[in-house]
């Protein structure tokens, strides 16, 4: 989360040490418990185990009473991790006996075709390089349309590659265009994400449906489609379910960026434990791709009036706060323009998003880029995507087939037009 509705694994320390030529990881033989609290008392055993061993790892925040919470458990902790239950009255089931084995048999179609024979297109995941030199390519082509930008570094030297697209001029009428930014890929895991922003790329620049040449048009673009390019790498050489950054921390790594970000920095819906999937960092931006990015957008301020966030999964559209169930100033709006953005993603494919402000829609989460955006840029606009698929299940969740990308981004450029249009109408455009 991601505000991603974090089913996933908070992987083993051991084997994130690791080097990205290392082999991958498997979890053989690894057992999925579903785990639900039924008071404080209970709820706070979880919170205490949450990061107390790389060996036990938390799919889910550990937040509310009566949550459900996937837990995954290697095989020589599974004696200790159930008397603990035991001892505290805990319930729960057991949801795979072989986490590998589950995994393996989900159909997961990724291609990593070179360049050089085969053309960038949305029937494949693509590997980081690839996507880059795309980007390169296109600003090539597009000279005065398409710039190639740097929304930061990373913490192994990589750059945070984007795009800034002025179809037609950057002024309309002698004024600036409004802005508009979308990232994606901070969660490394959520291939769907960088994949739909640059299908959106692609649209703004070829399209000829007269909404989306609006859309391209009237508009400054800002797009990074991969907002935390290490844990990407990673995640296609040595991890498939990898979430946060590379940063070393002890015996364990990297922070979740999405967590990161210096608005109620670690307040709720956050970890201090180094090896759990949510750990807030250190401190607020200790992350350099959140502290470099932020720099970049800081760089926009005035430029940017509305801030779109993509992650996967749950189909959800998710507005601020995420530290506090207290509401945006211009709560009113928000939900105006949420309903018309869930309707048009609706229409194609009958597709049902669901969502409202993060901290009740889903869950606590502070330190979101989502709200840093709108609390301390004025980004009047700021929208987090939660894209395909609907379910719950880690199994299927973060393995979208990659024959949904292309109806999973046209579904979301629907809502994007539709959201955009709300936007103007309300007056966050003028």
């Amino acid at each position: 989360m991601s505000l991603t509705k974090c089913l996933l694994f908070a992987l083993l320390a051991i084997v994130a040490s690791a080097s990205v030529s290392a082999e991958r990881v498997r979890y053989d033989n690894y057992r999925m418990y579903k785990v639900n609290s039924e008071n404080a008392k209970q709820l706070e055993v979880l919170k205490d185990l949450e990061g107390s061993s790389d060996s036990i790892m938390f799919m889910d925040g550990v937040h509310l009473v009566g949550a459900d919470i996937q837990i995954v458990v290697a095989p020589h902790k599974v004696p200790d991790f159930l008397e603990i239950l035991g001892k505290s009255e805990i319930k729960y089931e057991l949801q795979s006996r072989d986490v590998q084995k589950s995994l393996d048999e989900i159909d997961e179609k990724v291609a990593i075709k070179g360049r050089a024979t085969t053309a960038y297109n949305w029937a494949q995941y693509y590997e980081l390089d690839d996507t880059y030199a795309w980007l390169q390519t296109l600003a090539q082509k597009n000279p005065g349309v398409v710039t190639l930008i740097e929304g930061g570094k990373t913490y192994q030297g990589r750059s945070i590659l984007g795009v800034k697209i002025t179809k037609g001029g950057e002024t309309i009428n002698g004024k600036a265009k409004p802005g508009i930014f979308l990232e994606a890929g901070i969660h490394a895991r959520e291939w769907i994400a960088p994949a739909a922003a640059t299908y959106i790329i692609n649209q703004l620049l070829t399209s000829e449906v007269e909404s989306i040449k609006e859309l391209a048009e009237n508009y400054t673009w800002y797009v990074l489609p991969h907002a935390n390019p290490d844990g990407y790498v990673y995640t296609h050489t040595t991890d498939r379910m990898w979430r946060k950054t590379r940063t070393p921390y002890g015996s364990c790594f990297g922070a979740d960026p999405n967590r990161n970000w210096g608005f109620h920095w670690n307040e709720v819906g956050a970890s201090s434990s180094a090896c759990s999937d949510t750990y807030a960092g250190p401190s607020a931006f200790s992350e350099i791709e959140t502290l470099s990015l932020s720099k970049f957008i800081e760089g926009l301020k005035g430029k940017v009036q509305l801030y779109l966030s993509l992650h996967a999964y749950s189909q959800y559209l998710l507005y601020p706060y995420g530290h506090t169930a207290d509401l945006p100033d211009n709560v009113a709006d928000f939900e105006k323009v949420f309903d018309a953005s869930i309707a048009a993603v609706n229409k194609r494919y009958g597709t049902k998003y669901t969502g409202g402000n993060i901290y009740d829609a889903i869950y606590p989460a502070a330190g979101a880029s989502v709200d840093w955006a709108y609390g301390t840029q004025d980004v009047r606009m700021a929208f987090c995507y939660e894209l395909r698929p609907s379910s719950t299940s880690y199994f299927t969740g973060f393995k979208l087939p990659a024959e949904q990308i292309v109806p999973a981004s046209e579904e979301l450029l629907d809502s994007i037009v539709a959201m955009a249009t709300e936007v103007k109408s309300l007056g966050y455009f003028d």
